[in-house]
């Protein structure tokens, strides 16, 4: 008898699931939204004018611990210099088959020249498509990332590059934290910072939510805040989640 019990039991478990919305999509053909401050693809930035931001300084280059950034710079022209500074980055090629994405080249550069787009879904059928070259890398003149044929954009991955390094303050300065203090980029002028832990955020502008919002079930009751308490902020939260997953359906 137990041997039946079980065994209709795992019926029992499947047609209950059968009942709900589903949560996976049709991948490729659909795909979730990324969070804002994904790690993807780098881009190399120009300023408002078209001017690039790299100045060829290889701080990028020698942080990596995977060896995979190769910078060589050069003194900026007099008749049309390439970026606001003496040199400009003549060659940048990154290495993606070595790249593991830890984003100290990001951290490193004091220009914001390099940061990382949302993509992460780009394959290769030959090594040399692996090496992207400063062609490549460089927004194009609406300060977009170019799109390469071997890479799956779609929308919003390009939307907030390098967002989440715009989270933290200068060297751990609290009082600095969501204040803008980087150069504008071509075709977006200043971005809005990325909310952290003070008050001085803007999520309608980059799409993200204050983690005692995002995580009220993983707080302890004291830390929940007062307007999300009681049944009827429950049922809110609940009603929320709802559209989110039919569209998933």
């Amino acid at each position: 008898m137990a041997r039946g019990t079980d065994f209709f039991g795992g019926f029992k478990l499947t047609f209950k699931h059968l009942a709900r919305p589903r949560v996976t999509v049709g991948y490729p053909g659909a795909k979730r939204p990324k969070q804002p401050r994904q790690h993807g693809r780098h881009v190399l930035n120009r300023f408002e004018d078209g001017m690039e931001k790299c100045i060829g300084c290889e701080l990028c280059a020698g942080v990596c611990p995977a060896n995979c950034i190769h910078v060589r710079g050069l003194d900026n022209p007099p008749d049309h210099p390439v970026s606001p500074g003496e040199r400009y980055g003549y060659v940048y090629e990154i290495n993606y088959l070595r790249c593991i994405h830890c984003d100290m080249c990001v951290e490193a550069c004091p220009t914001q020249a390099i940061t990382e787009s949302k993509l992460f879904e780009f394959s290769f059928t030959n090594r040399s498509d692996a090496i992207y070259t400063k062609a490549e890398l460089l927004v194009d003149d609406d300060g977009n990332p170019k799109r390469l044929p071997w890479e799956d954009w779609r929308e919003g991955e390009a939307a907030m590059t390098g967002g989440w390094m715009r989270a933290t303050s200068p060297s751990g300065d609290a009082a600095f934290e969501g204040v803008v203090q980087w150069s504008g980029e071509l075709g977006y002028g200043q971005r809005a910072p990325e909310g952290g832990q003070s008050g001085r955020r803007d999520d309608a502008a980059t799409g993200t939510k204050s983690l005692r919002r995002a995580f009220v079930h993983h707080l302890q009751p004291v830390d929940v805040p007062a307007d999300l308490r009681g049944p009827a902020a429950a049922f809110e939260r609940l009603r929320e989640r709802l559209p989110r997953r039919g569209r998933g359906a």
